[in-house]
């Protein structure tokens, strides 16, 4: 099972991080920290890090470079206008495919049950 949910992550991770980033700004380590509290503990940090160039490079979050007790200033992400209309469009596709899949999984289901009467 966890490499199908490595699969579905990889098409969902970006949505999940401007959401977590929609509550209020962060930088890398903090995002993944907050990811692990909900349950994502697999993910690692370098996977956070590249997905954050990427949203940074389609211009989905501002980003503020904040001093570090501990060494190089942090770079903070902070969702902007064009993050929040793409995770606004992320959670109604979510919400499409969601309920479709429940369907499906409704009647597949009714359908092993039948079969096994």
């Amino acid at each position: 099972m966890a490499k199908q949910m490595t699969e579905m992550l990889k098409g969902t991770l970006e949505g999940i991080v401007l959401a977590i980033l929609a509550r209020e700004p962060a930088y890398g380590y903090e995002i993944t920290a907050r990811l692990r509290e909900q349950g994502f503990a697999d993910i690692v940090e370098g996977t956070v890090y590249a997905l954050l160039v990427r949203i940074e490079q389609r211009g989905y979050v501002d980003v503020a470079k904040v001093p570090s007790e501990k060494g190089p200033p942090r770079k903070v992400y902070s969702l902007n206008a064009a993050g929040g209309e793409y995770l606004d469009e992320f959670w109604r596709s979510w919400e499409f495919l969601a309920e479709r899949i429940g369907n499906l999984h409704h009647t597949t289901e009714e359908s092993h049950d039948e079969g096994e009467k």
